[in-house]
């Protein structure tokens, strides 16, 4: 595992998706979490709904905020919206590394040092079957190669990608920070896959090389979710 330059406190590396559809069960989680968890992010349900709203919420509680957009679009139109990313002050913000490596340049070059661009490789909601039904021969592993090699050179900040392809990543971007959806624990409440399909627990992607985890359902639908996250970090604790 490659350790970062200033290592992350384990509490940090577990980043709640508060994948909620408006402000009112926002607060309601937020509670429930009871302040314990550093990162948050906002994703694409809640940013619609309520949009900088939400981040004022749980910046205003301390937290700091991971901006879950998936940009991708023309290098004009994903540069600015980075930079209107940046305006409200997300730590953290997606693109799609398929959008090609003028667009990554351009978000690299609009979020100038004010907001990290993470880019998403390969959703972990595919399976190889998704990509030959696509007409794609790589394998994810490959896929994940190549975008992590494009990203790098175009300048931005990190990648997501599954705990399956952490080393792929690694290899192709060393410097890179990896950000690691899909984390389920290995039993009992939230362990279902749900939609996702290359899924590993908190200390199955620490031990692979993740710097960040992204938790949302075995979190946000726990009965007491601050002991999930409380949880989790132990896992994580144990797997540094």
């Amino acid at each position: 595992m490659t350790t970062p330059a200033h290592p992350i406190p384990a509490r940090e590396r577990v980043i709640v998706a508060l994948d909620v559809p408006d402000c009112a069960t926002l607060a309601t989680l937020l509670d429930r979490l009871d302040g314990l968890p550093v990162f948050y992010k906002v994703g694409l349900e809640l940013f619609v709904a309520e949009g900088e709203r939400a981040v004022e919420m749980v910046r205003a509680r301390g937290g700091r905020v991971f901006l879950d957009l998936k940009l991708h679009d023309i290098p004009e139109t994903v540069g600015r919206a980075v930079a209107s990313a940046a305006r409200v002050e997300a730590e953290l913000l997606t693109v799609h590394t398929s959008g090609g490596y003028e667009m990554l340049c351009r978000a690299a070059e609009a979020a100038a040092g004010r907001v990290k661009i993470l880019g998403v490789t390969v959703l972990t909601s595919l399976a190889e079957d998704d990509l030959r039904a696509e007409g794609i021969e790589q394998t994810i592993p490959e896929m994940v190669r190549a975008r992590a090699r494009i990203a790098a050179r175009a300048g931005i900040a990190g990648l997501v990608c599954s705990s399956h392809e952490i080393e792929a990543a690694r290899g192709a971007a060393p410097g890179l920070l990896i950000v690691v959806p899909g984390i389920r624990p290995a039993s009992g409440a939230g362990a279902g896959r749900g939609d996702q399909k290359r899924v590993a627990t908190a200390g199955q992607a620490i031990g692979n090389g993740a710097d960040y985890l992204v938790v949302g359902r075995p979190v946000r639908d726990a009965a007491d979710p601050a002991a999930a996250f409380a949880g989790l970090v132990k896992e994580v604790e144990a797997a540094i």
